[in-house]
């Protein structure tokens, strides 16, 4: 297999930097979260009062964190892989396992998904779409653009990914 270009590998760093650091900001949501339902369920089952607003915020704290942290997980491994085989499998199997996870599954839906999410987004900010509920959050175009920025994000992260086991095939890592 031929050497990589270094710059690739450049390239590879600062996907896994902006991913580590956008992952890490949004990880602090999960304790935003959990404060906001701890809120939302006293407030219904003492008090007697509920909020359309803070259960919309809770939703949307939860699919910003899980759709912006996603290429985070890839990046250190966290997400679901069948086991079976990778668990085992020399450092070289599972560099091409990886290539090939990369590049013929997670970059062609990646790929997909934000063709298809794109025109969905822009409709929604076309509109400024908000929520269908009078006291909801008027913010419902942010929440899809999260659609094709998660796609964006893991894209490059199937990138890097490739990188690096194409770097553990050549032999220069």
């Amino acid at each position: 297999m031929a050497a990589m270009p270094a710059s690739l590998v450049i390239i590879a760093d600062r996907i896994d930097r902006v991913n580590t650091a956008i992952g890490r900001a949004v990880a602090w949501l999960a304790l935003v979260i959990v404060i906001l339902q701890f809120a939302l369920v006293v407030a219904r089952y003492w008090f007697g009062v509920g909020s359309i607003w803070l259960t919309e915020a809770v939703i949307y704290g939860h699919a910003t964190l899980f759709l912006l942290a996603a290429a985070w997980t890839l990046r250190a491994g966290g997400h679901v892989r069948v086991d079976i085989f990778y668990a085992e499998a020399t450092p070289r199997a599972r560099a091409m396992i990886d290539l090939a996870g990369a590049v013929l599954l997670l970059l062609p839906f990646a790929l997909t998904l934000i063709w298809l999410s794109l025109p969905y987004a822009a409709r929604s900010w076309a509109i400024l779409e908000r929520s269908q509920e009078s006291s909801g959050l008027p913010l419902v175009f942010l929440l899809k653009t999260l659609i094709p920025l998660f796609a964006a994000m893991m894209a490059l992260q199937g990138v890097a990914q490739a990188i690096r086991a194409w770097q553990m095939l050549a032999g220069t890592r």
